[in-house]
């Protein structure tokens, strides 16, 4: 691997974001709920309280919010904030259950969104077994004075995201909407730094590919590559129309001044898909490329094995000859007769080995 290939991974461990262990993924107590918050005007309202007591004071208020974080709930934990909430069953089953395709759906006056998360896994190397892209979920629900999410996978913490929230009351002040927003912009930044974790992958593999001193298993890391970029397209691709639906259909859980904030995340998202396209795209070229070389190679060794095959056939020849032992044959008791039928094979030899060296096949 070249210095520039070891410089940029370097880079990349550097700046991307690390894993807070300040946010974990369960509570110690062992329940699912991670946080329980409570925002009024865009400000954070001090002290923990249960999710019960949460929705009572954001209530009684008239205004505000409440935003449960959840991660990796079971039926029962889920079942009694559902029935608080009043969530649609299909939207608490799916929430529970996970492997869901990104979408958005209304629930009479709840909206339900989920999102595929993704992480880029650091390796040293890339081999035929390398695992690049480690994808979970997050779901989302967005009522009048509530969010819900709800995490599956060991990435994707919402705790980093919700304090860079907090410290911009006035966009919490526009609801959950808002949050709702931050969410979708937090999932695209990541395909952004995950496909560009994954180029240098793939200019990584195109450089062994091309280089003199090409190695033969490249096919297996670049099939491994094009099976973990499909991982990231399963993730990336759907959530096109969701977010088409998000920024231009009216719908009563959206602030209409968010929806424009929406666009931008729908076309951040388009530029992600474009460079994945081009990746596989790409990979199908390299992969063509390098099987190419493979048979280029091979006929080149055929080459060189027949020219020698060619070669050997003539002391082979010569010697089957004599071999035959028959009583009459030429200067075959002549003292000199070995030495020249020596010479005679030795300068048959070279003459065939310059000729097949000349058409390059030695």
């Amino acid at each position: 691997m070249s210095m520039i290939q070891h410089l940029r991974k370097a880079v990349r461990r550097t700046y991307r974001r690390a894993v807070d262990l300040s946010h974990p993924a369960r509570s110690p107590l062992g329940s699912a709920v991670v946080k329980c918050a409570i925002y009024i005007e865009g400000g954070r309202q001090a002290g923990d309280c249960s999710t019960e007591e949460a929705l009572r004071r954001v209530r009684k208020s008239g205004g505000g919010f409440v935003w449960i974080g959840l991660h990796e709930p079971d039926e029962k934990e889920f079942a009694d904030l559902a029935g608080l909430f009043g969530l649609h069953p299909l939207a608490v089953e799916d929430a529970v259950h996970a492997h869901q395709r990104p979408k958005v759906e209304q629930y009479d006056d709840i909206l339900f969104a989920v999102f595929k998360t993704v992480r880029y896994v650091e390796h040293e190397e890339l081999t035929a077994t390398s695992e690049v892209v480690d994808t979970g979920e997050l779901m989302a629900f967005i009522g009048r004075d509530f969010v819900i999410t709800i995490r599956h996978g060991g990435h994707g913490s919402l705790g980093p995201l919700r304090e860079a929230l907090e410290t911009a009351p006035e966009q919490l002040a526009k609801g959950p909407s808002a949050v709702l927003h931050a969410i979708a912009d937090h999932v695209v930044d990541d395909y952004l730094a995950v496909a560009e974790a994954v180029q240098n992958d793939i200019e990584e593999v195109e450089s062994a590919v091309f280089a003199e001193q090409a190695d033969r298993g490249d096919a297996g890391r670049i099939y491994q590559l094009k099976r973990e970029l499909l991982e990231l397209k399963r993730a990336v691709t759907p959530l096109g129309r969701p977010l088409q639906q998000l920024a231009s259909q009216p719908m009563p859980q959206i602030a209409p001044d968010i929806r424009a904030y929406f666009r931008d995340v729908a076309d951040h998202l388009d530029r992600v898909t474009e460079q994945i396209t081009s990746f596989d795209a790409l990979l199908d070229s390299i992969l063509q490329a390098h099987l190419a070389q493979m048979t280029v190679a091979q006929n080149a060794d055929m080459r060189k094995i027949t020219a020698w095959a060619a070669i050997i056939a003539v002391p082979t020849m010569v010697c089957g000859v004599y071999g035959m032992n028959f009583d009459h044959m030429p200067e075959l008791r002549w003292t000199y007769g070995y030495p020249l039928f020596l010479g005679v094979i030795a300068v048959a030899c070279v003459v065939i080995h310059r000729g097949f060296r000349r058409n390059g096949w030695l």
